[in-house]
């Protein structure tokens, strides 16, 4: 089933916020939805409401071999949850060393999990090329790539453009026909804000998704750890979501009901 990865060429432009929310809408709409934590930052976990102190994780695992299946977490929201897991540098070096000699370690969990009757895959990536965007691009459906409506953010066009983003050579261009673009956290009252969005809109075209609107509401969903829908459903960035999660579906294959859902482990209060 089909998998949407989130990305973005550079950190702090609310990439994993973006996840958890486009997550949680997804499923809204009747889709079984996994988000699965690829970024060591470990922090999806927090919109979905998992304590700060559960270190327990998927990716953190993976050199051994874990059945998948058996680290899914419940939510409240009805998204299952693949944490990444605590994580400290060495503990990272290991498990890059690993991935590099033996990409099956991820390759193989996610094409079971993709093998999965009507269930829709979302992995939140690391900021920048990454050896997690390495390999889980070819399996995409659809990149969605992060962009803050400022100088900066627009400066990185051109390596969206070229797929140089996905890594270099024939296949990165390839696969950077399945790139689209949000414009994140626009800020209507600033006129520098809304002119480079509308520069960037006209520059992407068709592969613009859509864009979020700068919000407090954002904010303070994190510090309840709720997702955006559950604690300000009529907030103008949860309507903004609700728009792109609409595009990425118009985009996708229609999908069908599991037969079965996924076996879960629910939250710890």
């Amino acid at each position: 089933m089909p998998l949407i990865c989130i990305a973005a060429p550079k950190g702090g432009v609310g990439k994993t916020t973006l996840a958890a929310n486009l997550a949680g809408t997804l499923h809204r709409a009747g889709q079984p939805v996994l988000a699965m934590d690829c970024d060591p930052q470990n922090a999806l976990r927090l919109h979905f409401g998992l304590p700060v102190r559960d270190g327990a994780g998927f990716l953190m695992q993976l050199p051994l071999r874990p059945d998948w299946r058996s680290l899914v977490r419940d939510t409240e929201s009805g998204v299952a949850l693949l944490p990444h897991g605590a994580n400290d540098i060495r503990a990272a070096l290991r498990l890059a060393a690993a991935l590099e000699r033996e990409p099956e370690l991820l390759l193989a969990p996610v094409r079971a999990m993709l093998a999965e009757p009507g269930l829709l895959l979302v992995a939140d990536l690391p900021p920048g090329p990454s050896q997690m965007l390495n390999l889980l691009a070819p399996l995409a459906d659809l990149v969605v790539t992060v962009l803050l409506a400022d100088a900066t953010s627009a400066a990185l066009l051109p390596e969206i453009d070229s797929g140089r983003f996905l890594g270099s050579g024939a296949l990165a261009a390839l696969h950077a026909a399945r790139v689209r673009v949000v414009l994140n956290q626009v800020e209507a009252t600033s006129r520098l804000s809304r002119a480079v969005a509308g520069a960037m809109a006209r520059h992407l075209g068709p592969r613009l998704l859509g864009a979020v609107c700068r919000d407090e509401a954002v904010a303070e969903a994190l510090a309840t750890q709720r997702l955006l829908h559950a604690e300000a459903p009529g907030s103008a960035a949860a309507l903004d979501i609700a728009d792109i999660a609409r595009g990425i579906t118009a985009l996708l294959p229609p999908l069908p009901l599991p037969p079965t859902p996924l076996p879960m482990e629910p939250v710890a209060p």
